[in-house]
């Protein structure tokens, strides 16, 4: 009798686990934008289906990580010569760059810790200072501050370690997000004059290895902003990151280099997707896409699946689901794609595009679809190659961040606000 109830506990266990996922990371857990759980909201408004909001400091477009009790915002404030001057991009100063950990009962504010850096940086108008996620592994938080460096802070907010990876120059600014992998914190440094991956030990901050990229130019139209993913390949762990012209694969342990496959444009936003074997990886500002099978070694470009030579504008991320690719470019049009030949299957599907685009990346909830524009709509569609918009919910405050999700509850953070979204009474 012991050893049923036991069992039944176990499975029950295991069954909760999946109910009420943490939000670790930028696209939660996998870096892939997926979430198992079940019956979230399909319908809100400023007043309906709220169950707390609160008022941020400052403009930002970094996504929650929640974990358990615990959700955590980076913000940056006490902005001077801002926005910068020049429409594509400038200098100015935040002086004040932030980790806020609220209440996810109720939003109020636990504890902030603050980082002064009171040097300019280069940013664009659009990208307004601390843009990287958080990363937690239930233990500690991690945060990239650009050029105010990488912190580590425990549950409380005390500051664990710091490392300073140096200045990130570019004029359209940094966004990266850090990765948190065994006993390491991994960092894409870039885009800039001098870019490299970086990891450190997660427990204390010391430098495990560095692989430089080559150097690139902080002013020039060309650079990649994307946070890499970790991915099993024939049972190995991988590291995928999205550089210029190039998608490559490293061992996350040492930061050797496996392989390389051509066909990237010259900027990237989006983070890589991988299933089945195959890894997707998408440039933006009309540069091309690629499908490629994994599991060889050196240069792989010869194992493309397909490549597209020109795209639309692109810098959320897609997901995948089954055989198919959904993503939302630039201007908001959905599209649905397959997976093994890149075909398209959406084509022209919306009548009326969402106004302003969407920057935010792509969340798949139990055969659902979620994004949010840059005008604060969530769209919800059907993640099935035939085409389905299932709602349509308005906030009506500016966001580029994208949507966590963990125990029932969708945490949206706008310009003005960090909203938390549930149907619980």
């Amino acid at each position: 009798m012991n050893r049923v109830v036991a069992a039944l506990l176990v499975v029950w266990g295991l069954s909760s686990a999946a109910r009420a996922d943490n939000w670790p990371s930028w696209r939660g857990a996998t870096g892939q934008g997926q979430c198992g759980e079940k019956s979230l909201p399909l319908k809100w408004s400023p007043t309906e289906n709220v169950r707390w909001k609160v008022a941020l400091p400052d403009s930002g477009s970094s996504t929650p990580a929640v974990w358990d009790d615990r959700v955590f915002v980076t913000q940056a404030s006490e902005k001077t010569g801002w926005p910068p001057k020049g429409g594509n991009g400038g200098t100015a100063k935040a002086r004040k760059r932030s980790l806020l950990c609220f209440a996810r009962a109720d939003g109020n504010l636990l504890w902030q810790s603050d980082v002064i850096y009171d040097e300019e940086e280069s940013t664009h108008p659009t990208n307004p200072f601390c843009s990287a996620s958080p990363a937690t592994d239930g233990e500690r938080v991690v945060v990239s501050h650009g050029s105010a460096g990488l912190h580590c802070y425990d549950f409380s907010g005390k500051e664990l370690w710091k490392v300073d990876a140096g200045k990130m120059e570019h004029q359209w600014g940094n966004a990266s997000s850090p990765v948190l992998y065994e006993d390491l914190c991994i960092l894409w440094c870039g885009p800039g004059e001098k870019q490299f991956l970086l990891a450190v030990n997660k427990k204390t901050g010391a430098k495990v290895w560095q692989h430089d990229e080559a150097p690139g130019d902080g002013k020039k139209f060309i650079g990649s902003w994307s946070t890499p993913v970790i991915a099993k390949v024939d049972g190995k762990d991988q590291l995928l990151l999205s550089i210029v012209q190039k998608l490559k694969g490293f061992d996350p342990k040492t930061g050797k280099e496996l392989w390389s496959c051509d066909g990237l444009g010259n900027l990237v936003y989006t983070s890589p997707l991988y299933a089945g074997g195959i890894a997707i990886a998408m440039s933006g500002y009309g540069g091309p896409a690629l499908g490629v099978k994994l599991g060889g070694g050196g240069d792989i470009t010869r194992d493309r699946l397909w490549q597209t030579p020109k795209n639309p504008q692109r810098i959320g991320s897609g997901v995948i689901v089954g055989e198919h690719l959904y993503m939302v470019e630039d201007d908001g049009n959905p599209h649905c794609f397959e997976v093994k030949s890149g075909q398209e299957l959406w084509k022209a599907q919306i009548d009326k595009r969402p106004a302003g685009g969407a920057w935010g990346s792509m969340v798949h909830i139990d055969g659902k679809l979620y994004i949010t524009d840059r005008g604060g709509t969530t769209m919800i569609f059907a993640a099935n190659p035939k085409f389905e918009l299932l709602a349509t919910n308005r906030l009506g405050e500016h966001t580029d961040a994208s949507i966590a999700v963990s125990n029932g509850d969708l945490f949206i953070r706008t310009y003005k606000t960090l909203w938390c979204i549930s149907e619980k009474k």
